[in-house]
């Protein structure tokens, strides 16, 4: 459940401060993060079949056509506010032009409006409500019994593309949908950062990797299982285990300085690298960053400037050819607490830069 008067809170400092008289949002994880619901038909698309506006004052309106406008009013919109419906024919005018005509100047959107300028919605939703906290822990631990059930089930001869699809059906269970679906058998785990599934069999052992969604939120986590594994695969896992605790670590030491960034962050991630032995290893995949209702609202990068933001959540995901360490969590100036975890699979205790946290191990199948 979205708390409207946290989100009211937020606009009216942010039109305050930018002097604008409305702010508009059509983005699908803006929508989302705004009203609950989902505003989107096809999933594909950058904007979606509506755009959710606040004009100040308690004011909310919903901006759509006449196609979806009965269907969004009925069952996206949050029951305990009145957000009125303006709709125009599919025919007569586009999603950027109805909240053109509708909005009053001057005024922001999250999407290309003529006469508005334009808004990034990471600044406003990067800190968690309660109410964010309370329906991520949820989601993490679903996304995490969802891989891990499926996990479990391995053998060395399924195919990538059966674990994917198992992998799609356990989320579908619970109400969870999948933007991103990696799995990586022996033969392709090693040579690809991004295993998208193919007809290949896992062989000696698997790495299945997701980045999942429920109410706009999102969780990325990454679960490791080996049947016959190779002698490498053990050191490497390790290695990215501690360097995503030192990358928590870091993010959790940043959240306490307003003027630290994701490049500070990058700066413990390449170090960890160095002190495990793989100096120039972050070269080959992205480290994750800041995440929430994005997959990543940010990636970090050497230098970046993006907040990092107490209260936050945040998905590191080191790899080490062939390994990959990654779960979601939520992190703050005292705490680190990993959203995806069950606490049903084995785990390892890491021990870096005065975080004790509990990575989860490679499953022996």
């Amino acid at each position: 459940m979205v708390d409207i008067a946290e989100r009211e809170d937020r606009l009216e400092r942010f039109l305050a401060e930018e002097g604008y008289e409305a702010v508009w949002f059509a983005r699908p994880n803006a929508f989302a993060w705004l009203t609950g619901g989902t505003n989107w038909v096809d999933a594909t698309a950058d904007a979606g079949d509506a755009a959710v506006g606040y004009l100040g004052d308690g004011e909310w309106t919903v901006v759509t056509n006449n196609i979806e406008a009965e269907r969004i009013a009925a069952e996206e919109l949050p029951a305990e506010l009145s957000m009125s419906v303006a709709a125009d024919d599919w025919y007569e005018a586009d999603l950027a032009g109805s909240v053109a005509a509708r909005s009053p100047t001057p005024a922001a959107a999250d999407f290309d409006v003529a006469g508005l300028d334009d808004v990034n919605a990471t600044r406003l939703r990067l800190r968690l409500s309660d109410e964010d906290l309370a329906a991520y822990r949820d989601l993490g631990r679903e996304v995490a019994l969802a891989v891990e059930t499926v996990c479990r089930e391995l053998q060395p001869g399924d195919t990538e593309h059966e674990v994917a699809a198992g992998l799609r059906i356990s989320l579908a269970g619970r109400n969870v949908d999948a933007p991103v679906v990696l799995v990586g058998g022996s033969e392709r785990a090693s040579e690809y950062r991004h295993p998208t599934p193919t007809d290949a069999a896992l062989g000696e052992y698997a790495l299945v990797i997701v980045t999942a969604r429920r109410g706009g939120l999102h969780a990325s986590c990454t679960r490791t299982v080996a049947f016959d594994p190779p002698e490498w695969l053990a050191d490497r896992h390790r290695a990215a285990q501690r360097v995503e605790a030192r990358a928590l670590a870091a993010t959790r030491a940043a959240a306490g300085r307003d003027d630290a960034t994701a490049g500070d962050v990058f700066s413990a991630i390449r170090e960890a690298y160095a002190d495990e032995g793989y100096e120039g290893e972050w070269r080959e995949h992205h480290q994750g960053g800041a995440t929430g209702y994005a997959g990543r609202e940010w990636f970090a990068t050497p230098g970046s400037d993006a907040p990092v933001a107490d209260g936050a959540a945040y998905a590191w995901n080191p790899t080490v050819q062939g390994a990959k360490s990654e779960d979601t969590a939520y992190v703050t100036a005292e705490s680190v607490e990993v959203l995806t975890d069950t606490g049903r699979w084995p785990t390892e205790t890491v021990d870096v830069d005065g975080v004790t946290i509990e990575r989860p191990a490679i499953l022996e199948s």
